[in-house]
């Protein structure tokens, strides 16, 4: 069985896409047990749904070709710059892959390369202004997606589970789901 999500349910009782089963008639712990192990599975399927619906809302703007770790590599640098080794770290890949996607993203007129302030042996990395209409871009489509969730959802049950999802959410770093 499938759902909109395309993940429906593989048999596992899981339901990932769905509800999660319910099995009341093994000491009730069960039930639990697979609400917890379907949490990881929910929250990423709705992690990688919002990615998908803000890459396709970018495209629409008019900024093809982008892939998402492009989009989280805008955000690590959209407020003060960052080196390729800070890129890195924050998208959990190597400087020389950093490397490489800063070049393409330089060649393709979204990024700029400078001398670093604090560290002679470094570039920042900064938007341009090109770079800078793909954020916006981002954020219109972000929203977009919020007002989806919240024809869902509602918008009160939105706004709260945006409080609860704040207080679980490690603050820090933004990063694809490899």
């Amino acid at each position: 069985m499938t759902d909109e999500s395309g993940l429906g349910d593989d048999g596992d009782g899981l339901g990932v896409g769905g509800d999660v089963d319910r099995d009341e008639g093994d000491g009730g712990d069960r039930g639990d047990e697979r609400e917890l192990l379907a949490l990881p599975l929910m929250m990423f399927s709705a992690a990688a749904t919002l990615v998908d619906a803000i890459h396709a809302g970018v495209e629409a703007r008019g900024f093809g070709g982008l892939r998402p770790a492009h989009g989280f590599t805008f955000v690590r640098i959209a407020a003060a710059g960052a080196s390729i080794a800070e890129i890195g770290e924050h998208l959990g890949i190597t400087k020389q892959a950093a490397s490489q996607l800063v070049d393409e993203l330089l060649r393709r007129g979204y990024v700029a390369s400078g001398l670093h302030p604090r560290d002679a042996r470094a570039k920042l990395i900064t938007l341009t202004e090109l770079g800078r209409a793909v954020t916006r871009a981002a954020d219109e489509a972000s929203i977009e997606a919020g007002r989806g969730w919240v024809e869902v959802l509602g918008e009160e049950r939105v706004r709260e589970l945006i409080g609860d999802l704040g207080r679980v959410a490690q603050a820090g770093k933004l990063r694809p789901l490899w």
